[in-house]
């Protein structure tokens, strides 16, 4: 696919929902399964060998009356990131008849799944290192096939929302072992065995699975779901594969279900998880009871108020990974591929933070219902933190995995403790976290 066919999506005619008095929600979904030989987990593990199942992309379009449309879309990618998510959420934007800033793009996250970062691979590419970290023609065309399909969405009339929450048992744990003396001591990963750190307490999680779902009278429309924990059992062996997050949606068939990754950037399977590939349907079957139970709780109410409100802060760069470094990384052809496509990504998200980007985070409220997306792999701390921001009784929601440019997001306090994820693969300082809860604090006002 030649480089202006997204650009000729602007002159492309915008889909004319048919709008209703009221709020109209129309799902979509669309399959987003690369083709084998893809890179997967952008460049960072073998490239597709087979497909074990299907990746989609789902997501809703409400259609409030009065307010331009709102755009929600999970997709089971790694992460779709600086440029490549202002062009998702601008195509989208414009299938829907709406605007960038009221679209929502989020990744699930799994990692036997392709990423998208133009503006990094541009850079790849300008060294004559394109496609090892994604097939650039397979990203537009997968776009292409969203927007298809919500140009082509229907939608229902919303008579009640309704919402709920429930704990899910077994999957979720911190993945950051740490001293009392707050010194990391050792990275509990997705999988873990035969060692005594793997039985080490949970530690912070978020336990709850939230659920909400849009009725049109008896009728369940479509139902979002939000769950913090890394979505996968095992990868990097070639499969292409949704993970176990993947295989408990697909088990929700009463409803259009649509799931999204809360802020589990510190959250894994690993206490629950040996990597066995018959682990896989265990984690599957604990989080489908868990949103199978969390529906079982919801309470239906009127939607009587919608408001959607955005901020968009500046987030700090890390002082020590400067531009000269990253650019001797990019230019080093002693590096593997790999490790240079790497330094593609970070300088991306320099230049463009340097030249003055800001993220958007956009928080939804229907009534006592509050839905929050963040960008990059998000502690769980602000989930948690998040939650204790609006008055009792009310839900707070969080979908993190927005804007993959900055990747790891952390806390003051774990930037100060080191360990994996405070590392390289953040390209965030310790002052995100307040400039984090500030964001939220003013997003939920």
């Amino acid at each position: 696919m030649k480089r202006r066919s997204v650009l000729a999506l602007a002159s492309a005619p915008v889909f004319a929902f048919k709008k209703a008095p009221g709020l109209r929600v129309a799902p979509f979904a669309a399959e987003v399964t690369p083709p084998l030989g893809t890179p997967l987990c952008v460049g960072l593990v073998t490239p597709g060998t087979s497909v074990a199942d299907p990746l989609e992309a789902r997501g809703l379009v409400l259609l409030p009356e009065g307010q331009q449309p709102i755009v929600l879309c999970a997709v089971d990618w790694l992460g779709i990131g600086n440029s490549s998510h202002d062009r998702w959420r601008a195509a989208l934007a414009l299938a829907a008849g709406t605007i960038p800033s009221r679209v929502a793009v989020q990744t699930v996250h799994q990692h036997d799944a392709p990423g998208d970062d133009a503006s990094a691979e541009e850079l790849l590419r300008m060294r004559d290192l394109p496609g090892v970290l994604q097939s650039e023609q397979f990203a537009q065309a997968a776009l292409q096939g969203v927007v298809a399909a919500v140009r082509k969405a229907k939608s229902s009339r919303v008579t009640h929302v309704s919402v709920g929450s429930a704990a899910v048992k077994d999957i979720a744990s911190n993945r950051r072992i740490v001293s009392p003396e707050g010194k990391f001591l050792f990275q509990r990963f997705t999988a873990c065995k035969a060692l005594p750190q793997c039985d080490a307490p949970v530690g912070v999680i978020d336990p709850m699975l939230d659920s909400v779902s849009f009725w049109d009278k008896e009728r369940r429309v479509a139902t979002l779901s939000y769950y913090a924990t890394h979505p996968m059992s095992y990868y990097g062996k070639g499969a292409i594969s949704a993970d176990f997050v993947g295989a408990a949606r697909r088990e929700q068939t009463e409803t259009f279900a649509i799931h999204f990754t809360g802020a589990g950037g510190n959250i894994g399977a690993g206490k629950y998880n040996d990597g066995s590939p018959e682990n896989r349907a265990r984690l599957a079957s604990r989080l489908s009871d868990g949103m199978k139970a969390a529906r079982a709780a919801e309470q239906k109410f009127p939607v009587e108020t919608l408001r959607w409100k955005v901020v968009s802060p500046p987030l700090p760069l890390r002082p020590e990974f400067t531009e000269e470094k990253i650019l001797a990384d990019l230019e080093n052809p002693k590096l593997i591929p790999r490790d240079r496509a790497n330094a593609g990504r970070y300088l991306a998200w320099h230049r463009l933070v340097k030249a003055g980007r800001r993220i958007d985070i956009p928080a939804l409220r229907l009534g006592p219902v509050n839905l929050v997306h963040m960008p990059g792999e998000l502690f769980v701390e602000y989930q948690l933190a998040a939650r204790k921001m609006r008055p009792n009784g009310e839900t707070v929601s969080m979908a993190a995995y927005g804007d993959y440019g900055p990747m790891y997001i952390g806390t003051r306090k774990a930037y100060a403790e080191g360990g994996y994820e405070t590392s390289i693969v953040s390209r965030v300082g310790p002052g995100v976290e307040d400039v984090l809860l500030g964001a939220l604090r003013e997003v939920l006002l």
